[in-house]
């Protein structure tokens, strides 16, 4: 059974740091792309940073500057470091990966249970 857990949400105040882990276990046989997305209440969810298998890495252009998407292949993890925190970064954050599972013959997209970033003004 393959699972993405994250963690590292949490409540801080405007201009406050965060740093989001995601780590992937289960019985993997790759990893592809890995991202974060966010919901806010009341809006769609939406894809925050993104990070290939090679490490090539894209950013919302309301993130840009302030967030950093990484990885550690090794780790089966993809991380996500928040800086310079506004109130609308306030939102539920999810991992997203694209991973082949031994007993599978394709990549099927997984999702983390999603953790809370509350940011206070």
């Amino acid at each position: 059974q393959v699972q993405l857990v994250e963690s590292g949400g949490g409540l801080v105040q405007t201009g406050g740091s965060l740093r989001l882990s995601c780590a992937a276990s289960g019985s993997i046989f790759s990893i592809n792309a890995m991202g974060w997305y966010r919901q806010a209440p009341g809006k769609q969810r939406e894809l925050v940073a993104h990070i290939t298998a090679g490490g090539s890495t894209n950013y919302a252009d309301s993130v840009k500057g302030r967030f950093t998407i990484s990885r550690d292949n090794a780790k089966n993890t993809v991380y996500l470091q928040i800086d310079s925190l506004k109130p609308e970064d306030t939102a539920v954050y999810y991992c997203n990966a694209g991973l082949r599972p031994y007993n599978g013959d394709y990549t099927y997209q997984y999702w983390g249970q999603g953790t809370q970033v509350t940011v206070s003004s």
